[in-house]
């Protein structure tokens, strides 16, 4: 008698699969972010696509070391640690020295991915530990700009980008400070026009806030995101600026301007949204949405710092389990209790 082709598998809910396995979807935010990058090298030549390439390679290799450490596979294929270190290379400054760049990405998966088990157990956005290892190791450097659309972008590489290890960068091409800085601390205004375009400067992702949002809705299209969290982020942002800057336009800038500076859009649609270190249910995402986009206006209005889109996904990222724990779906099949004696 001849066997049967298939076997019964049982197991937990859910039964019903997506079809997208995890490489497929890392693989689609990749495609998403490459208008992205493109459009900085654009912006920025030679400097951003250095910036870039030495962020994905040392995340790559990073990972691929960590795995023949361990003695097991090389997870490579499954193309997260491509995600890492795409979005870890656009929040960096594009002419940070290269030593800089490899060291952060080092940081970024040993750090923020393999110490805590590897992919699906990362209590933060890894790209974001090494950014922000960075912004605490390198203040002067994190915190220098290159300018957009300079003229012989494409010919060379700025002196700061081959700066040797532990040496003080020289930068032969300087900026002035970012939208943010500028309205923060000279109260200057930049022209709405050059924030939606990202002609301005700051770091490689501040570019193209239109690109970015591209991006994230052919990740929605493809149910490969949740447009939760990326839309309580900036609704948020808009309402509390918006708000704000009705009280008293001269001290506060208007949401327009808030929405398009600094690295919110990157933000919003690629890092907070990620799969494992944001909340499960549709109701605990809009909540830590929320918080995100309030601790941005807070910390950029009231704090030190001109930005903090970083640190309030950071610090979202560890309240994220407890909004899990405290928001939890009815159990179907099953009533909430009413709280009374039976």
């Amino acid at each position: 008698m001849a066997k049967a082709g298939k076997t019964l598998e049982i197991g937990t809910s859910p039964h019903i699969a997506s079809g997208a396995s995890v490489d497929t979807i890392m693989r689609h935010v990749v495609y998403a972010l490459l208008p992205v990058c493109a459009f900085s090298v654009y912006v920025f030549g030679l400097a951003a696509l250095v910036t870039l390439a030495a962020a994905v390679a040392s995340c790559l290799v990073t990972e691929h070391l960590l795995c023949r450490w361990r003695g097991a596979a090389s997870t490579l294929g499954d193309w997260s640690t491509a995600v890492t270190g795409v979005i870890y290379g656009l929040t960096l400054p594009p002419a940070l020295p290269v030593w800089m760049v490899v060291l952060g990405g080092v940081i970024a998966v040993g750090v923020g991915k393999f110490l805590f088990g590897g992919l699906g157990h990362n209590a933060f956005n890894p790209a974001l530990v090494g950014r922000a290892f960075l912004q605490a190791a390198f203040p002067v450097a994190m915190t220098t700009w290159y300018p957009a659309l300079e003229a012989d972008r494409f010919v060379g590489l700025p002196a700061s980008s081959l700066t040797f290890p532990f040496a003080t960068p020289v930068y032969d091409v300087l900026t002035g400070a970012t939208p943010l800085a500028a309205m923060k601390f000279d109260g200057e205004a930049t022209a709405a026009l050059d924030l939606a375009t990202g002609l301005t400067a700051g770091s490689t992702g501040e570019t193209g806030g239109v690109l970015i949002l591209a991006g994230g809705l052919y990740l929605i299209a493809r149910q490969m995101m949740n447009w939760r969290i990326p839309l309580a982020i900036l609704a948020t942002v808009f309402a509390l600026s918006g708000v704000l800057h009705l009280v008293a336009p001269a001290d506060y800038p208007g949401p327009v301007f808030m929405l398009f500076t600094g690295g919110l859009m990157l933000g919003a649609v690629f890092m907070a949204t990620d799969m494992v270190a944001s909340p499960m249910t549709n109701a605990g995402c809009v909540v830590y949405g929320v918080l995100i986009g309030a601790l941005v206006v807070v910390i950029r209005l009231w704090g030190g710092m001109p930005e903090g889109v970083m640190y309030a996904i950071l610090l979202a990222n560890a309240v994220s389990p407890h909004i899990d724990n405290l928001i939890q779906p009815r159990v179907y099949g099953t009533r909430k209790a009413s709280g009374g004696p039976s």
